[in-house]
C-alpha cells in the first residue's frame, strides 16, 4: 500500500520536457511509482485533477539562517511550493559564530533574531539547532566569506596575515566537513567588501576540494558589474571552484541594457569550460541595509566607529562625495535610482517605514543624504531598504538564458509574530509563483515547463542533490501542486504579508506541509549534509 498517491494530475517532471498525464505514489519519504494507480490503495489519496503536479522547488538563495530558528515553518516560502532552501548567502551565515557576532545579531534582530538566546558557535553545531528544532523544508547551508571573515579580523580593511588567513581556512574547512554545501561572498557589505581577489581564491580553494559551490554577490552591479563578474569567474578558474553569481543584474538606470554583456561573459565561460550559472528574482527592486549605500570606509572597525564617522561634520560631506562620485573600484548603489526610489522597509521607529528617503527629506526639510545619514545614525544603522533599480529588459533577457535559476533573495517570514518586522520586499513572499503566474502565464517569457526545470533540476544538479529536484521513482518526495490558471503572487510593496495564491498542496519528504493551502504544522524537513566528493548525507 502506498501511503500517498497524488492522482490524475499535469505532471511537469522537472527535466523541462512537456507535461504528461500520471499518477505519483509514494511510500515513506520516496517516490516509488509514476503512471496509471487508480486501482491503487493508498493511506492518503489527493486529487490534481486540472493542476500541474512538480518537484518541490529549490530556492537557491535565501537568507533564512535566523529565521528558521525562531520558526521552523517557513510559511511564506512553503506556501509558494518551496521544499528546499540554501541559506547562507551573500556572504552571511549563523555560524560559524564568537560571542560578540551572536550577541550583534540577537541585538539588531537579523532574521527576527532580536532577544534570542543563540547560544552555537561551529557550523555544525548550527545545523544541530536546526535539526533538534526542526523545520518545514530541506536546508543545505553555505557558510558565509563575510561571517568567517567577521570571527578572525572584526570590520578592519586590509589583507589577512598569514595566520589570519589559516584561520579563516580553517573556519571554511569547518564548514565543508559539516556538510555545508560551499561558500558564499558579500563583496559589496562590510566586512567582505575589503577582501582582496586572492583572499576569496584562498578559501575558495578549500571550498574545491570538498567539490563545493562558490556563490557570489558580486563585488558591484552598478557601474563596474562586468568587471566584478570578471573576478568572480577568475575566482572559479583559479580555486577550481563551480561558480554561482548571485541574483545577476544590471543596477541603475544608466546601466540598463548592460545584461546583453554579462550573458555574453558568462556564455564565454561556459563555453572555456567553468561551470558558471546565476540566479535571479523577478522584480524590479531589489532590498538590503540602508547602510550598504555608504562607502566601505564608513564602516571600518565596527558599529562604534561607524556611528563616530556619522556625527562627523566632515565625515559625513566625504560619504556624501563619494556616494555621488565613487570611490577607485566602489560605486554606490544610489547611483542611477536617486533617495526617490529608496523606499525604508524597517526600522526601530515604523512611523518611516513604506517612505522613501526623498519623502523623509521633504518631511524633516532635509536633502536626501542628511535623511539617509540621519536615518542610520539614529537607529544605530538597522534601517533596512527597497531600492527600484533594475529594467525590465535586463529582467526578462536574463530570465530566458537557460543557466538561469530562481531564488528568492529573501528569509522564511510569516504574516504575523516576531518574523513579522517592517515592510519586506514582496519577493519573501511571491518570488516562484510570480514566475509562474506573471512571467510565464501573463508574458510567456519563459515556458511552463523551463521554468519548473529552472526551479528544481537546476538548482539540484548545481549542488549535487541527486535525489531531489525530479519526478521519477527512487527520488525523494518532494512535491507541489499548483494551479497554472490562477498561480500568483498578492504581495506587494505595500502590503507585502500576502501569501501565494494556486499553491493547494505541498510535499515535503513524503508529508503533506500544505493541505488545502493551509500549513499543517508539519517539520518534515531534512538539514541537508554533503559529504566530501558529491552527493549528500543526511
Amino acid at each position: 500500500m502506498f501511503s500517498l498517491i497524488v492522482s490524475n494530475g499535469l505532471v511537469i517532471d522537472g527535466t523541462g520536457n512537456p507535461w504528461y498525464r500520471a499518477d505519483i505514489g509514494v511510500e515513506g519519504d520516496r517516490i516509488t511509482c509514476i503512471g496509471n494507480l487508480a486501482g491503487e490503495k493508498a493511506l492518503r489519496r489527493i486529487d490534481a485533477r486540472g493542476f500541474v503536479v512538480a518537484p518541490g522547488f529549490i530556492d537557491i538563495h535565501t537568507h533564512s539562517d535566523l529565521a528558521l530558528v525562531v520558526d521552523g515553518r517557513a510559511d511564506a516560502h512553503i506556501r509558494q511550493g518551496v521544499t528546499t532552501s540554501v541559506t547562507g548567502n551573500c556572504g552571511t551565515s549563523a555560524a560559524p559564530a564568537t560571542e560578540d557576532t551572536l550577541n550583534l545579531m540577537a541585538g539588531i534582530g537579523i532574521g527576527g533574531a532580536k532577544g534570542l538566546d543563540l547560544d552555537w558557535r561551529s557550523p555544525d553545531d548550527y545545523l544541530k539547532v536546526l535539526e533538534k528544532k526542526g523545520v518545514s523544508t530541506n536546508i543545505a547551508a553555505l557558510v558565509g566569506h563575510g561571517t568567517v571573515r567577521n570571527c578572525v579580523m572584526g570590520f578592519e580593511a586590509g589583507k589577512p596575515s598569514q595566520e589570519e588567513l589559516a584561520r579563516m581556512k580553517d573556519l571554511v574547512r569547518q564548514a565543508m566537513e559539516a556538510g555545508y554545501f560551499g561558500m558564499s561572498t558579500g563583496l559589496v557589505y562590510t566586512p567582505g567588501v575589503y577582501a582582496g581577489t586572492d583572499e576569496i581564491v584562498e578559501l575558495a580553494s578549500v571550498v574545491a576540494e570538498f567539490d563545493g559551490l562558490y556563490a557570489s554577490h558580486i563585488r558591484g552591479e552598478n557601474d563596474t558589474v562586468m568587471e566584478a563578474l570578471e573576478e568572480a569567474l577568475e575566482v572559479g578558474r583559479r580555486a577550481g571552484a563551480r561558480v554561482q553569481v548571485s541574483h545577476l543584474k544590471a543596477m541603475g538606470r544608466h546601466m540598463w541594457g548592460k545584461s546583453v554583456d554579462l550573458l555574453a561573459a558568462i556564455d564565454r565561460a561556459r563555453a572555456e569550460g567553468l561551470d558558471v550559472t546565476f540566479d535571479q528574482y523577478p522584480y524590479n527592486a531589489s532590498a538590503t541595509g540602508l547602510s550598504a549605500v555608504l562607502p566601505p570606509w564608513a564602516q571600518e572597525g565596527g558599529r562604534e566607529e561607524f556611528m563616530r564617522r556619522l556625527s562627523d561634520k566632515e565625515a559625513r560631506a566625504r560619504m556624501r562625495e563619494d556616494i555621488l562620485n565613487g570611490t577607485g573600484d566602489w560605486v554606490s548603489m544610489y547611483k542611477g535610482v536617486g533617495w526617490e526610489n529608496i523606499l525604508v522597509t524597517q526600522c526601530p521607529d515604523p512611523s518611516f517605514e513604506g517612505k522613501s528617503v526623498a519623502q523623509i527629506a521633504a518631511e524633516q526639510a532635509k536633502d536626501g543624504f542628511d535623511a539617509c545619514f540621519d536615518l542610520l545614525l539614529e537607529f544605530e544603522g538597522t534601517p533596512r531598504m527597497v531600492y527600484f533599480t533594475i529594467g525590465d529588459e535586463d529582467l526578462e533577457r536574463i530570465m530566458r538564458h537557460p543557466a538561469g535559476m530562481v531564488g528568492s533573495d529573501s528569509g522564511a517570514s510569516h504574516i504575523e509574530g516576531p518574523l513579522a518586522v517592517g515592510k519586506p520586499h514582496p519577493r519573501t513572499f511571491g518570488t516562484f509563483v510570480r514566475v509562474l503566474g506573471h512571467y510565464v502565464r501573463e508574458k510567456k517569457v519563459i515556458t511552463l515547463e523551463e521554468a519548473v526545470r529552472r526551479m528544481t533540476s537546476a538548482p539540484a544538479q548545481k549542488l549535487r542533490l541527486m535525489d531531489r529536484g525530479l519526478l521519477r521513482p527512487g527520488m525523494k518526495a518532494d512535491i507541489v501542486v499548483f494551479d497554472p490558471d490562477t498561480v500568483a503572487d498578492t504581495a506587494t510593496y505595500e502590503k507585502p504579508y500576502s501569501y501565494a495564491f494556486g499553491v493547494p498542496t505541498v510535499v515535503v519528504n513524503g508529508q503533506v506541509v500544505i493541505d488545502e493551502g493551509e500549513h499543517t504544522g508539519a517539520l518534515p524537513g531534512e538539514v541537508l549534509r554533503r559529504r566530501a566528493h558529491g552527493g549528500f548525507a543526511r
